[in-house]
């Protein structure tokens, strides 16, 4: 990765898609490279005050957990609910941005992040996404439909794929 990467502290101005995204990037370089997962970043954004409400990187917290969990569970231990109870205290106006489309299965039994998306209800007006999930593991992600079906707006962010897709693959054997 050569471009730039942004810290939390540096401010992003409201509406900078790229500019979210690249955080999105530096968080997901923080995860550990493995052969079984994508290592993925994830922001949730106030997109009424423009204020971060939590980051998150595939794996930063115990267990098998994906960045746009690490994000929830973050943001539930915060305000001391369960995460399928942000919706009571979230704003109307929620962005999340994520490196890699949200999972729609898990083959660990965990609960897909899409399904965490949409279990805090109409607060998460848009997902911004740098990639679709590569089919590795899982074929035909169902996210950007059940996103869609729900009202919230799935926008891809052009411009960060290749880097994107370097990071999150790192520790998969690669193809000749």
């Amino acid at each position: 990765m050569t471009e730039k990467t942004l810290e939390l502290d540096e401010d992003i101005e409201a509406g900078d898609h790229q500019s979210y995204m690249k955080l999105s990037l530096s968080l997901a370089t923080k995860s550990p490279p493995k052969p079984t997962n994508y290592r993925v970043g994830a922001v949730v954004v106030d997109a009424t005050t423009n204020e971060i409400l939590a980051t998150g990187y595939t794996l930063e917290l115990p267990g098998n957990t994906h960045a746009e969990q690490c994000c929830f569970e973050k943001l539930a231990e915060k305000y001391s609910i369960p995460a399928n109870r942000l919706d009571e205290v979230l704003s109307n106006a929620v962005a999340l941005y994520t490196t890699v489309e949200p999972c729609s299965q898990r083959l660990s039994g965990n609960i897909p992040c899409v399904d965490r998306i949409l279990a805090i209800g109409s607060k998460i007006k848009t997902v911004y996404v740098g990639v679709q999930e590569p089919e590795k593991f899982i074929s035909d992600n169902s996210s950007k439909r059940k996103l869609k079906d729900a009202g919230i707006e799935f926008v891809h962010v052009a411009g960060l794929e290749k880097e994107i897709l370097e990071v999150a693959t790192a520790g998969h054997e690669k193809s000749s």
